[in-house]
């Protein structure tokens, strides 16, 4: 079985259209070694690090290549040029499709989808549950370091503004009745009762901001059906469509936008500091403490 799916069962069979932003370790496994298919390990931090990718993948690296070096706080965006040779340098074609997924199940994964929307390419999804559910279906695997790419794509840029914002602009929306800014966070961090992981940080959260821990919205590190995700969204969101997701450096953030994906809503944005950014004693942006909006 192992075998098979490693030599892309299947092989040169058509990829077909993504069933949606998510997709299951079956779905990948029946296409993997597909031409025109790039599956991209989104690892972060310690998950980085593991060593074991699924068979054949790349690396989608937020904290290296795809990051913008010069920006104060981490895994922001880089600009399009920068994102165009980081893509390319991957072997990614603008007529590709692309799987990308992460070591903790789904984390940093839905980072990367959401920057490459952000970029202007919808052919993307996560993988659900992450490289937890591809190694529980015994689905064949690499260890160590991804060879070179034997050919750069052609993949090109084309920003779409408005999927991530800034922090004037996520100013405006706690001013707004008609959005939403939730914290993807967990909620001891959001009220201040628990530290900051990064030094420096002012704990607890933005005036007006709603909590919405970015694990309530999986279950075993699969995300949960829509149906229950429209549920934890309006029991965070009330009857407000406008949302706009925050988290500690912009990571589960999207998390928050996947889900809402899922769930069925549509014009959505991350901020893409949050709270490394907003939490700075520099920026002098109001913080308060406590509960918050229920």
């Amino acid at each position: 079985m192992g075998e098979d799916v490693r030599a892309g069962r299947g092989r040169g069979a058509d990829i077909g259209a993504l069933p949606g932003p998510l997709v299951t370790a079956g779905w990948l496994a029946a296409r993997l070694g597909t031409p025109g298919l790039l599956v991209l390990d989104a690892s972060v931090g310690a998950h980085r690090g593991s060593g074991t990718r699924i068979a054949g993948a790349g690396v989608f690296d937020i904290d290296g290549a795809l990051c913008d070096p010069a920006a104060q706080v981490p895994h922001t965006m880089p600009d399009a040029a920068r994102f165009t040779d980081g893509m390319r340098a991957l072997g990614l074609n603008d007529a590709d499709t692309v799987v990308v997924y992460d070591a903790a199940g789904i984390y940093s994964g839905a980072r990367a989808w959401w920057m490459l929307r952000a970029m202007g390419f919808d052919r993307a999804a996560v993988l659900d549950g992450g490289l937890p559910a591809w190694t529980a279906a015994g689905l064949p695997v690499d260890e160590g370091a991804p060879g070179p790419v034997p050919v750069r794509g052609d993949f090109t840029a084309r920003p779409r503004p408005g999927l991530l914002v800034d922090a004037g602009t996520v100013a405006e929306a706690l001013a707004d009745p008609d959005a939403a800014v939730l914290d993807a966070r967990t909620r001891g961090r959001f009220e201040g009762t628990e530290p900051e992981p990064r030094a420096g940080l002012r704990g607890g959260h933005m005036p007006g901001a709603v909590s919405l821990p970015f694990g309530r919205l999986q279950d075993e590190g699969r995300m949960l059906p829509p149906d229950e995700l429209r549920a934890a969204f309006a029991g965070a969101a009330g009857d407000r469509e406008r949302l706009y997701f925050s988290c500690g450096s912009g990571v589960t953030a999207c998390v928050l936008a996947l889900g809402a994906e899922l769930a069925g809503y549509r014009g959505t944005a991350v901020y893409d500091g949050s709270w490394s950014e907003w939490g700075l004693p520099s920026q002098d942006r109001p913080v308060v403490t406590g509960p918050g909006e229920r």
